[in-house]
């Protein structure tokens, strides 16, 4: 049997990563753990964490507004963009910390380099040049930002890397995307008290979503005063004498703006990761192939994450890495579970979805019957605000299974979550019937939509 240096060499500190390495550790296996940037990942340093922090911080100008209803004389309020940049930077370098912690107390030996497979069971450290070897090997490098290099002008643009730590908060922005980076940005910099115009290529945002929250979303956003563009696209960007963007579109001319920021899809991070040469193949986008266990094509390299390019959201690299310690570290094999997977988009207002949409589900089943409600927020009748919250029901007429969940409005990530036990579970429309709600909240109303809204029937709304 042949001596390794590791029992397990894991490449990319993120989720995934620091998840499978931790765990690896303390059960006792020679770990090493390797990332070149910053431990924390996409997730914690320039991805869900700072973004959420954002959200919060954009919040305020409305919550300002909104008091003068309920009795609140708010004086002039002031935004500081440095101090939040300030204030994010010590939060994510305070859990960077605790990864780093984890990772110390368990065993496993830290390093900060970059790491690229050099062969089979091999991998090379760039800071030293050094080459170790490890029965199993894990890459959880995750992934970046698409850079558009075709675009012409796109060295004049940010992703939402750079977004986080601007020099200065510009006056107006241009995001391009439809996604939800986008969507959320979008958000974030209109509620920071940025000019922001969204343009995508599409006929309505956030394409993956239920049409009733995408078209709802779209109408709020705009009646805030976020300029929407659909169906176009940017065709170049240069700099003019003030150093502004310049963006060149395919339908409404020239747009000037103090920044442009490109949201248009991530790729996985397997550039110069020395895949070939330890015999990983990759899809035609650079995602790592794995099979049901995460199991690349080479022998004892497995893949979790985003950089596998299967369902990019931080919860689920977590779930892959546990998996992974199951199946080859417990001798109980687990395939991860990609079925139903609750999801948020942080836009305001928000969005909070589970299962399948009208439309996916349309496609699938004979007849359904679609639960609607659509109405104004206890809070906003003092506060004036126009927003409406949107909660739909998706279910199979046959035997009654929720088949999705969807709504639009504050706190909706959080519905969501818990919506995701009840769909995991099994719960059919009658035990929803069944529950008694909860007074007032805006949640009772996924309980008290007793008669369906319309029904669809082979395709065809009845």
């Amino acid at each position: 049997m042949p001596a390794f240096d590791y029992d397990l060499f894991v490449i990319g500190g993120g989720s995934g990563g620091v998840r499978s390495g931790r765990l690896a550790a303390s059960l006792g296996k020679k770990v090493a753990i390797a990332e070149e940037f910053r431990y924390g990942g996409t997730c914690v340093i320039r991805g869900c964490v700072p973004k959420k922090l954002y959200v919060y911080a954009s919040q305020f100008s409305e919550h300002f507004e909104d008091a003068a209803g309920f009795g609140w004389t708010v004086g002039e309020s002031t935004f500081d963009w440095k101090k939040l940049v300030a204030a994010k930077e010590q939060e994510i370098t305070r859990l960077e910390g605790l990864y780093q912690k984890g990772l110390n107390n368990a065993g496993a030996e830290i390093l900060h380099t970059r790491a690229e497979l050099v062969g089979p069971n091999t991998v090379r450290l760039l800071d030293s040049g050094k080459t170790v070897t490890a029965e199993r090997i894990v890459i959880a490098v995750g992934g970046h930002p698409t850079p558009h290099d075709a675009l012409p002008g796109h060295e004049h643009c940010i992703s939402s890397n750079e977004a986080f730590d601007l020099a200065e908060l510009p006056k107006s922005i241009l995001i391009a995307g439809g996604g939800y980076i986008a969507v959320e940005f979008a958000n974030v910099f209109h509620g920071l008290g940025v000019e922001t115009t969204l343009i995508y290529r599409g006929k309505e945002i956030l394409s993956r979503f239920d049409h009733d929250l995408r078209r709802g979303l779209h109408v709020a956003m705009e009646e805030k005063g976020i300029r929407i563009l659909c169906e176009d696209i940017i065709q170049s960007v240069a700099l003019d004498a003030d150093g502004k963007r310049v963006a060149h579109t395919m339908k409404h001319g020239d747009i000037v703006a103090d920044q442009v920021m490109l949201a248009l899809g991530r790729v996985p991070n397997t550039r110069g990761l020395g895949l070939e040469a330890a015999g990983v193949k990759t899809d035609e986008r650079g995602a790592i192939i794995v099979d049901a266990f995460s199991r690349t094509s080479a022998p004892g390299i497995y893949a979790l994450g985003d950089v596998t390019d299967r369902v990019q959201l931080t919860p689920v690299a977590i779930h892959e890495a546990m998996c992974f310690i199951e199946t080859e570290y417990k001798n109980n094999p687990v395939s991860p579970d990609h079925d139903l997977i609750a999801t948020a988009v942080f836009s305001q207002p928000e969005i909070g979805t589970v299962g399948l949409t009208e439309e996916e589900a349309t496609r699938r089943f004979d007849e359904l019957e679609v639960y609607r409600a659509e109405f104004r927020p206890m809070k906003a009748t003092l506060s004036g605000r126009k927003e409406k919250m949107i909660m739909k029901l998706i279910v199979n007429a046959a035997d009654r299974k929720v088949l999705g969940a969807h709504i639009l409005g504050h706190d909706a990530g959080e519905m969501a979550q818990l919506l995701g036990i009840s769909l995991k579970a099994g719960c059919t429309k009658d035990d929803f019937d069944r529950t008694m709600a909860v007074h007032p909240t805006a949640a009772e109303e996924l309980v008290t939509m007793y008669s369906p809204s319309y029904r669809i029937r082979k395709g065809e709304r009845v």
